[in-house]
C-alpha cells in the first residue's frame, strides 16, 4: 500500500509531537500520534511520563467523538498489552477509528505485530513503515534495548584542536564554551543514566546531574548517574552523592560499600576480566533496569576501553578552538596497525557557539528495527 504526500504530513507532525516527550517517557518510548478526519486534524497528543497516558491516548481524549472514523498516524506500533495503562489498540478500536498507520513495527515481545494484527481483526484498515529511517532515528534507545538488550550508548567528549580533553595535570574546566556547555544539558535530559569513571569522579567532582536544559520539554527528570569503581574507591564526600539515584558498580568487594550504601549509593558487583568492571555486564544490567538511553561522561581510560569493546554507538565531540599542547587523549586505547583504525559515520556538523559539534556514529540504527526493511 502506498502512502501520498497527506500521508507524509502528517506522520512527520507525529514524530515532531514525539520528539516532546523523549526527555520524559523512560522506560517507554516517546510516541507521537495525529488523528485525521476530512483533512483535518481533531486530535494529537505524545506520550506523556511512564504511568501517565500514551500518545494515542492523548490524541483520543482530544478528538473525542470526531475520532470515529478519523486516522491515526502513530510513530511505532499501539501497543496490545496490559502494563501500567490499559492496551492502545483497544483504546482506538473503541473510538472507531477507520485507519491506523505505523510509522514502525514495535520490536517488545509483548507487541511485535500483535497491535496491527488486533486492530486489523476489528476490521480497522492497518498500515506501517511511513517515514521509518525517520522513526528508526528517534525510537532508536527504545529499539537498542529491545532488539540488542542494552541501551543506546553515546560517549560525549569535550576537546581541544589537538585532541586532548584535559592537560596533563588533570585540569579540563573549561575547554568549550557555554553554549557547548549548555547543549550537553540537552543531551544529560534525553539520557536515561550518566555514565563514568571513579577516576573522573575523583578528578573533577561532576554531580553529572541536569541543570535547567533550554529548547526541550523536561520535567525534572534526573538520570541515573553510574560510576564504574573497580575497587570501590567512589568518596563518600563526592558531590554526585549528595543526590539520590546514584549506582556505583564495582569488581571486588571492599569495607568501603557499607560506607557508599550509607551515603545513599546502590552498589553492584560485575567483575569482568582483568580486574576490571564487565562493560558489557553493566549495559545489559542497565538494560534490564528499563533504561534506553546511555550517555558517557568520561576520562580517556573509560572511554577508550568502551570503544575497544564496541559498546559506543555514537560520539557527540564538541571541539573548541583552542590548542593545549600537551595533555589527556580523547581515548586511551592502542592498534596495532593503521588497518584496524576505527571508522565511523559522520552524522552531523554544526557550530554551537565558538565550538564545532560533529555527531559519529558506528551503529547504523536500520539494524535496530528486529525486522527487514
Amino acid at each position: 500500500m502506498s502512502f501520498d504526500g497527506a500521508d507524509h504530513g502528517y506522520m512527520q507532525q507525529a514524530l515532531r509531537l514525539a520528539a516532546r516527550g523523549q526527555c520524559i517517557t523512560s522506560p517507554n518510548p516517546s510516541v507521537g500520534c495525529v488523528l485525521v478526519k476530512d483533512g483535518m486534524v481533531v486530535g494529537a497528543g505524545h506520550s506523556q511520563a511512564a504511568g501517565g497516558p500514551h500518545a494515542e491516548v492523548m490524541a483520543l481524549r482530544q478528538a473525542g467523538e470526531t475520532a470515529r472514523g478519523a486516522t491515526a498516524y502513530v510513530t511505532l506500533e499501539p501497543c496490545s498489552h496490559h502494563g501500567r495503562t490499559p492496551p492502545c489498540a483497544d483504546g482506538l478500536i473503541a473510538a472507531g477509528v477507520a485507519r491506523v498507520v505505523a510509522a514502525l513495527r514495535d520490536p517488545n515481545p509483548l507487541v511485535a505485530g500483535q497491535g496491527l494484527a488486533r486492530l486489523a481483526a476489528a476490521g480497522v484498515a492497518v498500515q506501517s513503515g511511513l517515514l521509518r529511517e525517520q522513526a528508526l532515528e528517534h525510537h532508536r534507545g527504545f529499539l537498542s534495548r529491545m532488539v540488542r538488550g542494552r541501551p543506546w550508548s553515546r560517549l560525549k567528549l569535550a576537546a581541544s584542536l589537538d585532541g586532548r580533553i584535559a592537560l596533563e595535570s588533570g585540569e579540563s574546566q573549561w575547554i568549550t564554551g557555554p553554549a557547548a556547555r549548555a547543549d550537553v544539558q540537552r543531551l544529560r535530559a534525553r539520557s536515561c543514566a550518566m555514565l563514568t569513571g571513579v577516576t573522573t569522579v575523583l578528578a573533577d567532582d561532576a554531580q553529572l546531574t541536569v541543570r535547567e536544559p533550554q529548547g526541550v520539554f523536561w520535567q525534572g527528570r534526573q538520570p541515573l548517574r553510574v560510576v564504574l569503581d573497580s575497587t570501590l574507591r567512589t568518596p563518600a564526600s563526592a558531590s554526585l552523592l549528595q543526590s539520590s539515584g546514584v549506582l556505583v558498580v564495582g569488581a571486588f568487594d571492599s569495607p568501603s560499600r557499607a560506607v557508599l550504601e550509607a551515603a545513599g549509593a546502590e552498589v553492584l558487583l560485575l567483575p569482568g576480566a582483568n580486574g576490571r568492571v564487565d562493560l558489557a555486564g553493566v549495559l545489559a544490567e542497565l538494560a534490564r533496569r528499563g533504561l534506553n538511553e546511555v550517555t558517557v561522561e568520561a576520562g580517556g581510560v573509560l572511554a577508550g576501553a568502551l570503544l575497544d569493546a564496541g559498546l559506543i554507538d555514537e560520539i557527540v565531540l564538541y571541539q573548541a578552538p583552542v590548542l593545549i599542547g600537551r595533555g589527556k587523549p580523547l581515548a586511551d586505547f592502542t592498534l596495532a596497525s593503521l588497518a584496524e583504525r576505527q571508522a565511523l559515520s559522520v552524522i552531523e556538523r554544526r557550530m554551537v557557539g565558538e565550538d564545532l559539534r560533529t555527531v559519529l556514529r558506528y551503529t547504523d540504527v536500520s539494524t535496530l528495527s528486529g525486522e527487514p526493511p
